[in-house]
């Protein structure tokens, strides 16, 4: 099975202070739970592969879109939605989604269902300073499902969501995944296997990430 994503010499320090070294990582299509102790790197590594943060080394996309050549187009690809995620307090939902949908693209008629099933829409024109923490994540997901990605990025989906959200994220991989996108999922809570066919374990620890 071709490789979706290519990690090869990928290294990330802070402040000189190395946290990952990454000789290579190969990852071939699917649903893929990222495991590590608390401060292990899950979050840079994720950061990284979605080219949010500099690095050194190289990422590569189905073999041909490059991290360093083809930037923009690399980013196009990946969808990150981030364990906390925090937004300009001026900013409404709305504006968010339309900031996705220009530079991302994407279904507008698909995002505004996700958006009913999310419960998200009832609230996507007030300030994002407005929403709990459950609303931010909401919305975040949301975000995720934007545009046309081959990999998405999921860090602590789980977390300040209700069981009704829950569901409908689970459908949502599940959905996306049988339309070819992969997905690397970090949880300190286990992923319900009878929900998600899990096709692999990412282990996060001594500053690289094996495949199990």
């Amino acid at each position: 099975m071709p490789e979706i994503i290519t990690l090869h010499n990928v290294q990330k320090s802070y402040q000189d202070f190395p946290v990952l070294d990454i000789p290579r990582l190969e990852l071939p299509s699917g649903i893929y739970w990222m495991q590590g102790e608390n401060g292990a790197g899950k979050t840079t590594c994720m950061k990284v592969m979605a080219g949010l943060i500099p690095f050194k080394g190289e990422i590569t996309l189905h073999g041909n879109v490059s991290s360093r050549s083809h930037p923009v187009q690399f980013r196009r690809m990946i969808n990150y939605a981030e364990a906390e995620p925090l937004y300009p307090s001026f900013l409404t939902g709305r504006d968010l989604l339309e900031l996705y949908l220009g530079t991302k693209g994407g279904d507008r008629k698909h995002i505004r269902e996700l958006g009913e099933r999310l419960g998200v829409n009832v609230y996507m024109h007030n300030a994002v300073s407005t929403y709990s923490s459950g609303m931010l994540k909401k919305l975040s997901l949301l975000l995720a499902f934007t545009g046309n990605p081959a990999l998405v990025l999921l860090d602590e989906p789980l977390i300040t969501i209700d069981a009704q959200a829950l569901a409908v994220l689970y459908d949502l991989v599940r959905m996306h995944h049988a339309k070819g996108v992969t997905f690397c999922i970090t949880s300190h809570q286990p992923l319900d296997r009878s929900e998600l066919p899990v096709s692999g374990t990412l282990r996060v620890a001594d500053k690289t990430i094996k495949l199990l």
